[in-house]
């Protein structure tokens, strides 16, 4: 099954080591062109073709492929090559981080929607679905949001008519990543937001955390939708 072929992959991210690596540098802050942003190579990647690449070798065939472009947006807005090429990965990293989570998520509503269920593109994307998930002639479009002070979530999507369909919006906040690794007080106690969290969520079963503080759905909340249809 290819959602726990990926769990595992994600569960090699090094999250904490990229985390002190990029969180620091925001040079590239800006909006990007269509033709330099990386959400089409990460759907083509890892769900069409169903890689489990490292960021890093992402990184490298991202730069390469739109080598031309990166260097005509840098030109327009008249950045150094030596900071552009260094805010760049970290950009690229954010939204490679938050949508290979995503990804992990159609996989997991494939898994209980069966084969061939799921669609996700970089134009349902922009569509205001982040996945599109067909069952008994029913289109159900998820939007999933993670309610964080955070920057490095997306901002979120918004529907468009053209998009037919339900709309369904899967909403979750989640502690910040310090406290997912270290989610105890001195006495022991747990800390109010990871309290808040574990009775609404991983109590429930509908996301798991990894051991290097990924959160993830589980099975169980694409299976109360389902029943619906049952």
């Amino acid at each position: 099954m290819h959602s726990e072929r990926f769990e595992k992959f994600l569960e090699t991210v090094d999250l904490a080591g990229y985390r002190k690596k990029f969180m620091p540098i925001k040079i590239v802050e800006m909006d990007l062109p269509k033709d330099i942003q990386a959400l089409d190579l990460l759907y083509k990647t890892y769900w069409d073709k169903r890689r489990t690449i490292p960021y890093e070798q992402f990184y490298e065939e991202y730069r390469k492929l739109y080598r031309k472009n990166l260097e005509l947006f840098r030109n327009k807005t008249e950045m150094c090559k030596t900071c552009f090429y260094k805010g760049l990965p970290a950009r690229i990293y954010r939204t490679w981080a938050s949508i290979i989570t995503q990804i992990h998520a159609g996989y997991v509503a494939e898994s209980v929607f069966g084969k061939g269920s799921v669609e996700m593109s970089s134009e349902l994307d922009h569509q205001g679905a982040d996945f599109r998930v067909t069952y008994k002639g029913k289109k159900l479009n998820y939007q999933v949001k993670k309610e964080t002070f955070s920057r490095e979530v997306r901002a979120e999507k918004k529907p468009k008519k053209q998009l037919d369909g339900e709309f369904i919006k899967i909403v979750y906040k989640v502690p910040n990543f310090d406290m997912i690794l270290d989610p105890y007080k001195k006495k022991g106690e747990l800390k109010k937001a990871f309290s808040e969290f574990k009775r609404d969520w991983l109590d429930t079963g509908l996301i798991k955390v990894l051991k290097n503080g990924f959160t993830i759905f589980t099975p169980k909340i694409f299976e109360n939708k389902k029943s619906e249809y049952n």
